[in-house]
């Protein structure tokens, strides 16, 4: 009768863990097709180029992710369905080491990128800030052109 209460406990953990992975961005999509769509180029020249670097912190600043935590609480459930006593126990365990490592590491694999962010004083006035995954041959002082977030020299 306890199996029920762990599968209900387990899940509401892993829904609660993965609320907050919910993306709260709310930029609106664009549309790749380019017969569909206007695409206007800003011209100007590279004030700054910063890169910027994740945070390793974990959850709550313990260096623990997510990954390893939702990891965790399945490889535990798992566990805990083989065997009886002693070696249920183990079981568990082992299935809690086990999922634990293999979150963190799929965790690891699925982390973004750094990315450098271009700030360009445009002609106009304004000032218009990009990331993108790579800058290439950019450097400050470059005229450069805007064009679908994308910054390149002309």
């Amino acid at each position: 009768m306890k199996t029920p209460k762990i599968v209900i406990a387990t899940f509401l953990t892993v829904a609660a863990l993965m609320s907050g992975c919910a993306s709260t961005d709310t930029r609106p999509m664009s549309s790749s097709s380019s017969s569909s769509s206007y695409s206007r180029a800003s011209y100007g020249v590279i004030d700054a180029i910063e890169i910027t670097r994740e945070s390793d912190g974990g959850i709550g600043g313990s260096g623990i992710g997510a990954g390893a935590v939702i990891g965790g609480v399945v490889g535990g459930v798992l566990g805990h369905q083989v065997g009886g006593g002693t070696g249920k126990d183990l079981a568990t365990v082992a299935g809690v080491v086990g999922g634990a490592m293999a979150g963190h590491q799929i965790e690891k694999s699925n982390k973004p990128q750094d990315a450098y962010l271009i700030r360009v004083r445009l002609d106009n006035g304004g000032v218009q800030t990009v990331a993108q995954p790579s800058i290439s041959d950019l450097r400050v002082g470059d005229r450069v052109r805007i064009e679908n977030d994308h910054v390149s020299r002309y």
